[in-house]
């Protein structure tokens, strides 16, 4: 059986959504149809970007302290069992109503990756379960941006500072829950990371380097050790490479590296034909 799951992963700036287009254009051209979601995709099948979580009980309060919102707030949400799904991102860019701070402040504060580890371990895993029981069922490829590491890392390590146990065996579960999809996951390397992130940190928008920063550095790990600045944020980069590579190497499913150092699209391209040629029993 060919992989039916592709996942990406790698430090941010070492060119991981690129590599994901790629992947795409590459099993597109080999006729294998595919399904690509990049980081930040609001219609994700098995994560949530953008999405509060309330139990019954906290949303009926929600709904009851904000009742001029009542309707609004339920056509945005997905009820599975006791759980609330709020997808206030998709409410937010539809923009027909204003809301207010009260309100978004509340509703943030739920966001799936504002929940605590276990909490949130615990809505991922069911995720992808979801996921993977219905890619099981089709015949399409999914490749996946950097959620399938990278996510529990930054919520684990990156914002709580939990052990590296803690967030490999988060990381493992995942890997037991998609095995029977073959994946392959491809990561994405590169030679000199501070260079590699210094120059995405020049090229991304100031309030993405800001809110990076201050994500990285202003809680969790960062925090822990004191680190500050551009110069603390990449020695928490450096510490999550190291976990990133243990998690690598232990890891039991198929596994390439893939290294974008050279920055030349046609060069790196071809490495990768390479690897979805061997993978896919294509020639």
């Amino acid at each position: 059986m060919t992989p039916k799951l592709i996942l990406i992963e790698g430090i941010p700036g070492f060119g991981k959504t690129t590599t994901a287009q790629l992947v795409h254009e590459i099993l597109t051209d080999m006729n294998i149809k595919t399904q690509l979601y990049l980081e930040g995709n609001l219609d994700h099948p098995a994560d949530y970007d953008g999405v509060a979580c309330f139990k019954k009980k906290e949303y009926d309060e929600l709904l009851n302290n904000h009742e001029k919102f009542r309707d609004l707030l339920n056509n945005c949400i997905i009820n599975e069992g006791n759980h609330y799904f709020l997808e206030y991102q998709k409410m937010i860019n539809e923009g027909a109503t204003k809301i207010p701070n009260e309100l978004l402040d509340v509703i943030l504060k739920n966001d799936v990756y504002e929940l605590t580890l276990d909490y949130n371990k615990e809505l991922i895993t069911e995720r992808w379960k979801q996921f993977t029981k219905r890619a099981l069922s089709g015949s399409d490829t999914y490749i996946f941006d950097c959620c399938f590491m990278q996510n529990p890392i930054t919520i684990g390590m990156i914002k709580y500072g939990a052990m590296n146990e803690d967030v490999t065996s988060y990381i493992r579960e995942l890997e037991k829950i998609v095995e029977g999809l073959k994946p392959l996951l491809i990561y994405v390397e590169q030679n000199d990371l501070e260079h590699s992130f210094r120059k995405a940190f020049k090229e991304r928008p100031k309030e993405w380097s800001e809110g990076f920063i201050e994500y990285y550095t202003n809680q969790g790990y960062g925090k822990k050790f004191g680190y500050i600045g551009l110069e603390g944020t990449l020695q928490v980069l450096k510490a999550r490479r190291e976990l990133e590579k243990d998690i690598f190497n232990n890891i039991n499913i198929a596994k390439e590296t893939a290294n974008n150092s050279s920055y030349d699209l046609n060069v790196y391209k071809q490495v990768l034909v390479k690897i979805l040629t061997e993978h896919f029993g294509l020639t």
